[in-house]
């Protein structure tokens, strides 16, 4: 649904950082004489590190469960557990968002197992399926909650999103299929800034009209023979404008009639991690923001029949 994609990004934004500035300080101090880099991968298992992964997975995750029990449902009366029907909202962006929270919170954490030296199988079986666990585990606290339900749309997108990083290891042992995100501000929010957002920052995660999401392709891998530059990406778009449908706020700006479409976008885009360098470092950080969809010349059809051409998009 839509308050619980907008918070589900946020936290992973959020999470993604803290686990990382935890580790990183955690790490540093135990393998503070170690020769081998921080960023660096272990060839074989590293128990304290696996250990280092594990404790800070189990209480960032804690702390932000805990703290959204507090801060958002607390506002709600309890119910029993109910449902939701939600899935024709939004033309389904906030589906792309749960789906999106989920792999690569998934990803995330398969990522830090494998920084450990920790077995393919446990990476997938422990770190792939931490973005499903966390998604709907929120997912069940909405079906408690007066306000919301349980969504099983939602559980479902969450489930495609877990599906398309694990399956993608267990058929190719990488993932050529790269789930991405984009995000330019709208022209929707200052007509509905409460539901929209009042900011860019608030509106990043709120304004779906902004949000692009993309399935980039990785063609080198799919032809390792040929002489195709391996970081090179072909991108397919996912978007929408004239969200939401309804419940505009004309209180402050001028009416005028938004019309309601899906959007259809292939570009080109860049893999991160196919960057050749020898730095540790910099392969961390390409990981780290290979999320992110490089602006570039993109095709846009429109679900009312219009193209258009964006020399540049993001």
């Amino acid at each position: 649904m839509y308050h619980l994609y907008s918070l589900n990004f946020s936290k992973y934004l959020f999470q993604k950082l803290l686990i990382f500035s935890l580790l990183l300080a955690i790490t540093s101090t135990v393998f503070g004489q170690n020769k081998t880099s921080f960023f660096q991968k272990s060839d074989t298992l590293n128990k304290k590190r696996r250990n280092a992964v594990y404790i800070t997975e189990a209480a960032g995750a804690s702390i932000a469960l805990i703290g959204l029990n507090q801060l958002w449902y607390a506002d709600y009366e309890r119910s029993g557990f109910h449902f939701l029907n939600d899935n024709s909202s939004w033309k389904q962006m906030d589906k792309f968002g749960h789906a999106f929270s989920s792999y690569y919170i998934g990803k995330m954490g398969m990522d830090a197992l494998a920084w450990t030296g920790e077995s393919k199988k446990k990476q997938l079986l422990y770190g792939a399926t931490l973005g499903w666990a966390f998604v709907t585990t929120i997912e069940i606290f909405d079906g408690h909650s007066e306000k919301w339900g349980f969504s099983t749309g939602d559980v479902l997108a969450n489930t495609l999103g877990a599906g398309l990083l694990i399956g993608q290891e267990l058929l190719w042992d990488e993932q050529r299929i790269l789930y991405k995100f984009s995000f330019s501000t709208s022209e929707y929010a200052k007509n509905n800034p409460k539901k929209l957002g009042e900011n860019t920052i608030q509106q990043l995660v709120k304004d779906y009209n902004g949000q692009t999401y993309w399935f980039s392709i990785n063609v080198w891998s799919f032809f390792k023979e040929s002489n195709f530059p391996k970081w090179l990406n072909i991108a397919i778009g996912y978007g929408a404008n004239g969200l939401p449908e309804s419940n505009i706020n004309y209180s402050i700006y001028p009416p005028r009639a938004y019309e309601t479409y899906r959007q259809f976008f292939t570009s080109i885009d860049v893999d991160l991690t196919k960057i050749k360098t020898k730095s540790p470092f910099l392969k961390t950080v390409f990981n780290v923001f290979n999320f992110v969809k490089i602006p570039a010349p993109t095709i846009e059809y429109r679900s009312n029949g219009d193209f258009k051409f964006h020399a540049v998009y993001f």
